[in-house]
């Protein structure tokens, strides 16, 4: 590639943000080549949490710190895109920065990982799990869902990265690489993880159940019904808003990266949010996905301990997305989703990092 242009990635160091990383650059170095543009895509791990002084990330409003950080590298130029997962993007806008790509969507469910233990006794899932069984999960999303399945349960907070999380229940993770992270000794019976997490990191082995995202998939499956975050499974590139002006190079493969249904889910997802006003640690599931060549968006909100939930099903065109998530935000609030939980929930900043899962 001697005759590439060259861009910078900015990623966090962490396993998983470095191979979601990892396999955007390769998608941008083939999608330019076939554009007849070559690019070569270089790694910038970028410094986050605990390595940035928080006065420096106060012209970004508040958002969440690792995201933050990226940002900051890349109006500063220290990089010239980022990648983010895309569910845990904030949704409200940077002035100067825009997402530029929004590659196809891995596998947006929720995976239940059993322990070694219930695996040997056969035990199928989330149904079978003995009575009171500790199952491991930092999202309030998950706890309402489970909760509203198997009230029962002892729900255990959950930090670090997915093979830290994995690690609480087999111990020791191994991936077709070798060994994953630290060994420790388990002390739950499952974890509930993002199954497009699993899957880069060539995890998928430990999911033990893959939890159904629609009604109709949890009637054909048997699998308990749990409608993943918004824009869960999706990565959004961002870069600079004059990316096509500065880098035309990396516009163009960007363009081609660029999936449309994607984004479209995406958008209609993350404008549910926008419409509910709702924090990061609200409880609200959704998906939207092309169905008989609509985009359809299922939603949910649940109450913290799972007693109560309301629900909605709206469609629309795809160019229409945007409207589509602010439609089932306003049906769901006419059906009393402020009353179900507090939407405006966020998770204190008093625990250390936690690592999309």
């Amino acid at each position: 590639m001697s005759n590439s242009k060259v861009v910078r990635l900015g990623t966090r160091a962490s396993v998983l943000a470095t191979t979601q990383s990892r396999t955007v650059a390769q998608a941008l170095e083939v999608a330019a080549a076939s554009a007849g543009v070559p690019l070569e895509v270089e790694l910038v791990k970028v410094r986050t949490r605990g390595d940035v002084d928080p006065a420096s990330l106060t012209r970004l409003g508040g958002v969440g710190v690792f995201a933050a950080a990226l940002r900051e590298t890349l109006l500063d130029g220290g990089c010239d895109l980022a990648v983010h997962s895309f569910k845990d993007l904030p949704t409200v806008p940077v002035p100067g920065l825009m997402v530029s790509a929004v590659p196809q969507r891995e596998d947006p469910r929720d995976a239940l990982c059993l322990s070694p233990e219930l695996v040997a006794r056969g035990v199928p899932g989330l149904e079978a799990l003995p009575l009171g069984a500790r199952v491991g999960t930092g999202s309030p999303r998950r706890c309402a869902q489970l909760l509203a399945l198997r009230p029962d349960l002892e729900l255990v907070d959950l930090r670090g990265n997915v093979p830290t999380r994995l690690a609480r229940v087999v111990g020791s993770v191994v991936s077709v690489d070798g060994p994953v992270g630290a060994s420790r000794e388990p002390n739950l019976d499952a974890v509930v993880l993002a199954l497009a997490g699993l899957r880069r990191l060539g995890l998928e082995s430990y999911a033990t159940l893959v939890l159904a995202d629609t009604p109709e998939r949890a009637e054909v499956t048997g699998a308990p019904l749990m409608l993943p975050a918004p824009a869960q499974g999706a990565l959004a590139v961002e870069t600079r808003i004059d990316v096509a002006e500065q880098l035309p190079a990396l516009a163009t493969a960007l363009a081609v990266l660029d999936d449309p249904v994607t984004r479209a889910a995406a958008t209609a997802e993350r404008a549910l949010m926008t419409g509910l006003q709702a924090g990061c640690a609200a409880p609200v599931g959704a998906l939207a996905q092309m169905a008989d060549g609509a985009l359809r968006l299922d939603a949910v909100v649940v109450s913290p301990e799972g007693a109560r939930q309301v629900s909605v099903r709206e469609h629309s065109e795809l160019a229409e997305a945007q409207t589509l998530g602010m439609r089932a935000a306003a049906a769901l609030l006419a059906q009393g989703a402020g009353e179900v939980a507090d939407l405006g929930a966020t998770k204190p900043a008093d625990g250390g990092p936690r690592e999309p899962a």
